[in-house]
């Protein structure tokens, strides 16, 4: 790690002439025609793409988000020779549990923003303050403003997992907890052993079967898991475009994202329509619209569209790997090797099955909840909060 330990203040500025940019090209976009019926089977619908850019460009307020996104501290410190953005939110509670967070794609710390206050003052908001956390939201390398990637090799997660366990030792967090999900998920199962002995507990939502392995088979599941295994069945087949073009030809990607705010808006959209809450049945009816704009601002004001697609590329041929040295059968459950508590919520669009995700009985706290998706510190802050309160209470 590096010997610069300086931890820089940070504040979200965009400069006007990037903001009269975005509005230009979303005002000049080139639409394409739609073909094949107006439903989502070939992606998103341009009558719902339109009305949507349309409310970028003259509806949302982006100097009022950015005004929101600076009331909660922020900061940069260089780690291996790389920036890291981060928040930083101590809580006014003397005991208070430090916790990571670790977002995931196509995801950024404003995912979080809706549980910063409950977790970090559970008093003000109808909680124990005994389960109070001091709250730390790093941006992955490569997204937000952990940009630009000074080298090749982020999308190896041990290495963001060491990075992340150095932040929070500069934070003089020697002991700690970690919550993620999506490639967040994977950093908060790699940081006990990226930080051995400092990790108290972790946690992660929605883990699921390796996406691009085999088929899961149905026979012998029950009712619930079965359900579940169709879902990620019908996507594998059917859902993984994204992750194909991203894992094998990122840089081609990266124009159209890097050019076309109009491209990154569907490419972003269609995430949040698939992943969320089964029940919604547009992106906004599942996370604020105003919420979901600020992250795909934040991609397009940074450039991560293209440099996450890099990660991305980087990380799937590492999974590849080590898939491929996985013993037959394995889709990838937790260690056997002894490690810190362990929990994992599924919400209900999550494709996650006990028997693969925890084969060998690791984990100590399952939740299942039925509503909220991929996102659910968006969708569900509730759920997720109640479940983190409830399960880091073994690492106190």
């Amino acid at each position: 790690m590096d010997d610069n330990t300086e931890i820089r203040p940070f504040r979200v500025d965009i400069p006007q002439p990037e903001l009269d940019d975005l509005r230009d090209r979303l005002t000049r976009a080139r639409w394409p025609r739609q073909t094949g019926g107006t439903g989502w089977e070939r992606g998103v619908p341009v009558d719902y793409l339109k009305e949507l850019a349309a409310y970028w460009a003259d509806g949302f307020d982006w100097r009022a988000q950015e005004k929101a996104l600076n009331e909660h501290p922020q900061f940069v410190t260089t780690i291996d020779g790389q920036d890291i953005h981060f928040l930083h939110v101590r809580s006014p509670e003397p005991g208070a549990l430090p916790l990571i967070l670790s977002h995931g794609w196509p995801g950024s710390f404003v995912d979080f923003l809706d549980v910063i206050g409950p977790l970090t003052d559970p008093r003000a908001h109808g909680g124990d303050p005994a389960d109070a956390f001091h709250v730390v939201i790093p941006s992955l390398p490569g997204f937000g403003f952990s940009n630009p990637v000074r080298e090749p090799g982020w999308g190896n997660l041990f290495r963001v997992a060491a990075a992340f366990g150095e932040l929070m030792r500069r934070l003089g967090y020697e002991r700690f907890a970690a919550q993620g999900g999506d490639i967040g998920g994977g950093v908060t199962a790699l940081l006990p052993m990226a930080a051995p002995g400092r990790v108290l507990a972790t946690h992660v939502n929605g883990p699921s079967p390796y996406p691009l392995g085999p088929a899961v088979e149905l026979d012998g599941l029950p009712d619930a898991d079965r359900a579940r295994a169709e879902r990620f069945n019908a996507a594998r087949d059917d859902g993984l475009g994204y992750l194909h073009l991203q894992s094998t030809r990122p840089q081609t990607l990266a124009y159209a994202l890097n050019d076309s705010p109009v491209g990154q808006l569907a490419w972003i959209a269609e995430k949040f329509r698939e992943w969320t809450d089964p029940a919604a049945d547009l992106p906004e009816d599942a996370v604020d619209r105003d919420r979901l704009l600020t992250n795909v601002s934040l991609y397009w004001f940074t450039g991560s569209g293209a440099s996450s697609a890099g990660i991305l590329y980087e990380g799937m041929r590492a999974y590849r790997e080590m898939a491929a040295a996985a013993p037959s059968g394995d889709q990838g459950g937790w260690p056997s090797a002894p490690a810190p508590p362990q929990g994992v919520a599924v919400f209900a669009a999550d494709t996650t099955i006990r028997a693969l995700a925890d084969p060998v009985g690791a984990v100590g706290h399952w939740s299942e909840f039925d509503r909220g998706g991929h996102f659910p510190a968006m969708e569900t802050p509730d759920l997720l909060v109640g479940d983190l309160r409830a399960f880091f209470r073994v690492a106190r």
